[in-house]
């Protein structure tokens, strides 16, 4: 069997028939972290949204998840099968509790006739908040309702926690961070990576200061559409010293 998760090639992402992404080509391995730089509109938050399958986004080419089409899969099927996403600027949903918005979640991804036990679920919930340091009053919020920019993402990652996906594919959780907040956000990637060492994880982001706390396998530069290099982790340090101009053709 193979050890990758995830294989694209000639991967392209449209908006109302314009080319967003253009003939993507990159690999995934299980347990790998990997990392896709660009600056502003060059197209890295739309291709993420074209590997979930977001009914906006038309993609097309080769998309290989664990050896299986994901263009044929919907989005749900998708989920199911181990992929999350992380949002960069995520819903507010008065009225639904943190526990009850994760709860129903895991319930998703599972047949209908075998939801989640209540105590086993509470039991979950309670090993994942402890393991990132989230307080148990954290649960009975309202989702994002009132939250900071890191409280949204600290719900992030809680989601990614009791999810615990086989792909998770992170963009720009750095965003609207202070120092403090990147660096819990980090250091609970690190805490779930070490739990679950076979999960994969694509960080999508505009700086390196993320990888400060992380430690990619790989390192991809994406711009205007299309990756232009692809390195390891001294690829981003060379980027933070002489931008992203270096690397246009």
């Amino acid at each position: 069997m193979s050890d990758k998760i995830l294989e694209l090639k000639d991967f392209t992402v449209k908006i109302e028939d314009k080319d967003i992404v253009k003939k993507a080509d990159f690999s995934l391995k299980k347990g790998e972290v990997a990392v896709i730089m660009g600056p502003n509109g060059s197209g890295k938050s739309t291709l993420a949204y074209g590997l979930m399958g977001h009914p906006k986004y038309e993609a097309e080419g080769k998309a290989l998840y664990e050896g299986e089409n994901l263009l044929e899969m919907e989005p749900d099927e998708r989920s199911k099968k181990g992929i999350f996403l992380s949002f960069q600027y995520p819903s507010e949903i008065p009225g639904v509790t943190v526990s009850s918005f994760l709860r129903t979640a895991i319930n998703a991804r599972r047949p209908k006739e075998d939801p989640v036990k209540v105590q086993e679920y509470i039991k979950l919930l309670n090993e994942k908040m402890k393991l990132l340091h989230i307080r148990k009053d954290f649960a009975g919020r309202y989702l994002n309702e009132g939250f900071s920019g890191g409280e949204k993402k600290k719900m992030e990652i809680l989601q990614l926690a009791v999810l615990n996906p086989k792909l998770a594919i992170l963009d720009e959780t750095d965003s609207g961070l202070d120092i403090d907040s990147l660096r819990r956000v980090c250091e609970s990637i690190n805490k779930l990576k070490e739990e679950n060492p076979d999960m994969t994880v694509l960080v999508i982001t505009h700086y390196q200061r993320m990888l400060n706390h992380l430690k990619p396998d790989k390192v991809m530069i994406m711009l205007d559409g299309q990756l232009v290099k692809e390195g390891g982790a001294e690829l981003a340090e060379d980027l933070e010293k002489n931008g992203y101009e270096a690397y246009r053709k």
